[in-house]
């Protein structure tokens, strides 16, 4: 396997794009404008033309243990014994996210196939449905990740790019297949729970409407004193944890969206009736040392099943942990990259949501406010 990367930052690349025949895939992450222009869109085409090109808009791309804003970072990527499949739909020929979900898995070859990335839209897909669709078709040995597509902290629109489609509502994925591809995935949050423990007393799909009985959005509001003001991107700073009937897995939450008039609030992933929520907060340390626990984690997991060294690790995290740590968010990179191996390349974004197993051999769900790590290594004959 080998990665070539460059950064396209104020109309110049890092590397000079040059003729790739060999790759397979490349990924590219960065602002919408870069992504609509043509003489950039064809430029990466035209140099990839055996390639399969995906990614999204962003609120941050990652290269190495950088950061940059309003930038295009590539990643190319090409194997000696893996084969990837690409498949993309929008949101708008189907009833619900659940059924795209459902559709992209079916299109998707199951002989061999050993893993999935998806990349959705970060405002138009209900990502928890989207996720339950995508793997209602597939093996629970088959593990999936990836993440929603962001806008910054603006929320106005993500875009999601496959080959010459660069339009909001897209999802696409990512099959690798054959024995020779070795994915290791982890995640972590460092995020704390504080004040009363609610009750979701009404709620549709991914909007929430009364806890214990009372407006969402009210309660809400008195939870965040001076932060109102600036919903709904001051709630990046204070998420809920979810907690489900059954009390066995808790997942954190973060809005996208509210509306004033019915009081309610619009969440990334579904927030079921009855299910217990409380507020959440963190501090500097508590991030990264979540960061740091999410690529030790990846690396157990793929050595776990390989004894492989990761050639490559996309780092997907939630945009609300960039706001924590402000100045100080390459520090959460650094460390990520610090616990892996030094010809290990890193790519991949601050997002609106994040998608990886639960846990390490379990169901695949859908995140918010996580560092989620996917370490992709090619197994040599």
């Amino acid at each position: 396997m080998r990665v070539v990367q460059s950064v396209l930052s104020e109309g110049q690349w890092s590397s000079p794009l040059s003729m790739n025949t060999a790759s397979q895939l490349v990924l590219v992450f960065g602002n919408r404008d870069s992504m609509r222009n043509n003489s950039i869109r064809n430029s990466i085409l035209s140099n990839h033309p055996n390639a399969e090109i995906i990614g999204c808009t962003t609120s941050g791309e990652i290269q190495g243990a950088e950061i940059y804003d309003d930038a295009l970072t590539l990643t190319a990527l090409e194997f000696d014994r893996v084969v990837t499949k690409v498949y993309s739909a929008q949101i708008g020929d189907h009833h619900c996210a659940f059924n795209l979900g459902q559709l992209l898995a079916e299109q998707l070859p199951k002989a061999s196939l050993r893993h999935v990335l998806v990349i959705s839209d970060g405002q138009k897909v209900n990502g928890s449905e989207l996720v339950s669709g995508l793997t209602s078709d597939l093996d629970n040995s088959i593990s999936v990740t990836g993440g929603l597509a962001g806008d910054g902290s603006r929320f106005e629109e993500t875009v999601v790019w496959h080959n010459d489609s660069v339009d909001s509502g897209l999802v696409v994925v990512v099959g690798f297949y054959g024995d020779a591809v070795q994915i290791g995935h982890g995640h972590l949050g460092g995020w704390r729970p504080f004040g009363p423990i609610r009750e979701i007393t009404a709620a549709k799909g991914n909007v929430l409407f009364e806890l214990d009985g009372k407006p969402a959005l009210e309660l809400y509001k008195q939870f965040l004193g001076t932060h109102a003001e600036q919903l709904p991107s001051s709630a990046l700073l204070f998420p809920l944890a979810l907690t489900e009937d059954n009390g066995s897995e808790t997942v954190v939450r973060t809005i996208l969206n509210i509306d004033e008039d019915k009081q309610s609030m619009v969440f990334a992933g579904n927030m079921p009736t009855g299910a217990k929520c409380q507020l959440m907060r963190a501090n500097y340390d508590n991030l990264v040392d979540g960061a740091e626990g999410a690529a030790l984690n990846a690396l157990t997991n793929l050595q776990s099943f390989s004894g492989e060294q990761p050639q490559l690790a996309i780092l997907i995290s939630c945009v609300g942990r960039r706001l924590v740590l402000n100045q100080g968010v390459e520090e959460e990179l650094e460390i990520v990259q610090s616990s892996l191996p030094e010809n290990c390349a890193m790519t991949g974004f601050y997002s609106y949501g994040e998608v990886s197993p639960l846990v390490p051999f379990g169901r695949c769900g859908l995140h918010n406010q996580t560092m989620t790590v996917t370490l992709i290594a090619e197994k040599q004959p």
